[in-house]
């Protein structure tokens, strides 16, 4: 089994394409991961420049803005195709709300399969706040319900909506674990879905939890012999990342601390 590793571009948009693919590429990475706009001369120079320095894409939907269910679906639908047009790795999708009913969100993933049988782009969906798969219990019906369901496993957001390292929920993450095709390896806590610093010793229970539930992951795979596991460091930018008060400066460094989880998942995985 091989691993992926994706840069975010969250956090980033500042720094113009070329040189931040370059940095990326440097830094030992795979690819980024990023939205893609609807423009195809904004859509040329990120191709462009992930080409030119070797890097792969996943494709990034987190538009799930909109209340109204019927303008929701449309919405997701134009964002889905626009990002499977430039044929990513895969897509990793925000999908649906925690409002919406269980049939409508239900109603998504199927629109996401018809999208990914359509454009044969895998599309997974991120256990993310506010989102579909926004609780442990509630991504555990929906995989009871929908065995095909893919998700992106991002289980710091878990943690922080159910103030806890989720040690009453194990069921509900093996069988997450079986199901993931993408993971975003940020750490959590049980008041926020970041930590300030993973480096930091007041964080060891934190990411050893995290770390058995990517060592499951990482065993389903090789239990399964899938050849690769893509994994986006996604440590972010604030309001994820802790500012000081009135400078507005960050008590840690975004780059630095992805950088890191990069070569701490090497280092377990890569021997």
């Amino acid at each position: 089994m091989k691993l992926q590793f994706y840069y975010p571009r969250w956090g980033s948009e500042n720094m113009d394409w070329d040189h931040f693919c370059q940095k990326v590429k440097q830094a030992g990475y795979d690819g980024v991961e990023a939205p893609v706009p609807e423009g195809p001369e904004e859509q040329k120079v990120i191709l462009d420049a992930l080409k030119n320095n070797d890097l792969q894409l996943v494709g990034q939907y987190y538009q799930s803005f909109e209340k109204d269910f019927e303008v929701h679906k449309s919405s997701y639908v134009k964002q889905l195709y626009i990002l499977a047009s430039v044929q990513p790795v895969k897509i990793n999708a925000q999908t649906g709300k925690d409002y919406f009913s269980f049939e409508q969100n239900a109603e998504l993933f199927a629109i996401a399969n018809t999208i990914t049988k359509e454009t044969g782009v895998t599309i997974c969906h991120e256990t993310h706040r506010n989102k579909a798969l926004f609780a442990a219990h509630i991504t555990h019906i929906f995989l009871k319900k929908l065995p095909d369901l893919k998700i992106t496993a991002d289980f710091s957001h878990w943690c922080n909506v159910a103030e806890s390292l989720l040690e009453d929920q194990e069921e509900a993450l093996a069988l997450a674990c079986e199901n993931v095709e993408h993971v975003h390896s940020r750490v959590g806590h049980t008041q926020s879905a970041q930590v300030i610093d993973p480096r930091l010793p007041e964080f060891k229970n934190e990411l050893e939890a995290h770390l058995r539930w990517w060592d499951a992951i990482v065993k389903e795979y090789r239990d399964h012999k899938r050849e690769v596991l893509t994994i986006t460091t996604e440590f972010g930018p604030a309001p994820y990342m802790v500012h000081l008060p009135v400078t507005g400066m960050p008590i840690a460094s975004q780059w630095d601390i992805n950088v890191h989880m990069m070569h701490l998942l090497k280092g377990r995985y890569c021997k």
